[in-house]
């Protein structure tokens, strides 16, 4: 899938899947689907490493693709659970909130290790959130003020909710910025943490049970019964590794634009394609068009 596919491009994806040993290979006419081309192929056999090298073969030719197995059919309704922080939104809030408190260095580091899963998310976010004691609260509306969404959010949000979807927000970050976005652009639900605040200060301190990887997955269970929608119809959407475990239990597990470690372990990667390609790959697997 991607904004524009030439025959070259055609050609050598085939190729390359002749030289994988792929031996029967059926091809559908290419469709546009969301302002998006989307090619489908139908494969006698997937190898386990496959994936990988389809990853790395179409980051040359810049396409995404999807194995389109046992993935949620775009008829029916579903649930979408979305990370907030460089997935929703092009930013990191507590990196912001650090830079405008003057911490920004300080904070930053930690995130990056966090988000590559090379530290724990819970004590990296007290250590973060720690290091804004005494911010003032005003901090946290200039950051809402001017969060910039992500790419082709607002046009996935419009096409789900169409479509009788649910859409969701799961984040490690905090509910202030994930209750605006809630609010301003229709979110059935947020899930996030709270920061605490005493005379119009950050304290440092986070209130109640951290939104971690395991509270991220807990969650999207959680809405499935809440929303009546069965797990088969479910769609999970990160970048870091604290959305691993959501995507894997969800249907459809997509890495947008994720660190390395999420791109390996997910279902799905897209490294091209904004959040709008998100409905070329629903669309592409509903019933209709097989």
């Amino acid at each position: 899938m991607g904004k524009q596919l030439t025959t070259l491009d055609l050609h050598n994806l085939l190729t390359f899947l002749e030289n994988e040993k792929i031996d029967s290979i059926q091809l559908f006419a290419p469709e546009i689907i969301e302002n998006r081309v989307v090619m489908r192929f139908a494969l006698n056999a997937f190898p386990q490493d496959l994936k990988v090298k389809l990853d790395n073969f179409a980051a040359t030719l810049k396409l995404d693709f999807a194995l389109m197995k046992n993935f949620p059919d775009w008829s029916k309704p579903g649930l979408v659970l979305m990370d907030m922080d460089s997935t929703t939104i092009q930013i990191e809030c507590i990196d912001e909130i650090a830079r405008l408190f003057g911490v920004g260095e300080q904070v930053s580091a930690v995130t990056a290790l966090a988000m590559q899963g090379k530290i724990d998310f819970n004590e990296s976010l007290r250590t973060r959130v720690g290091k804004l004691t005494g911010a003032p609260v005003s901090i946290l509306k200039e950051v809402a003020d001017n969060m910039p969404l992500m790419p082709g959010l607002l046009e996935l949000l419009k096409g789900l909710k169409e479509s009788g979807w649910k859409v969701a927000i799961a984040s490690g970050g905090f509910n202030y910025f994930a209750d605006r976005l809630k609010e301003d652009h229709g979110f059935d639900r947020a899930v996030a943490n709270t920061l605490e605040v005493v005379d119009n200060h950050l304290t440092g301190q986070v209130v109640g049970e951290i939104v971690n990887a395991s509270v991220k997955a807990r969650t999207l269970s959680e809405l499935t019964e809440k929303f009546d929608i069965p797990l088969s119809q479910t769609v999970a959407i990160g970048d870091g590794a604290n959305d691993l475990l959501m995507l894997q239990a969800s249907a459809m597990g997509i890495a947008i634009h994720a660190k390395p470690i999420v791109q390996e372990k997910a279902a799905v990667s897209l490294n091209h394609m904004d959040l709008y390609g998100v409905l070329g790959i629903l669309s592409a697997n509903n019933s209709t068009h097989w």
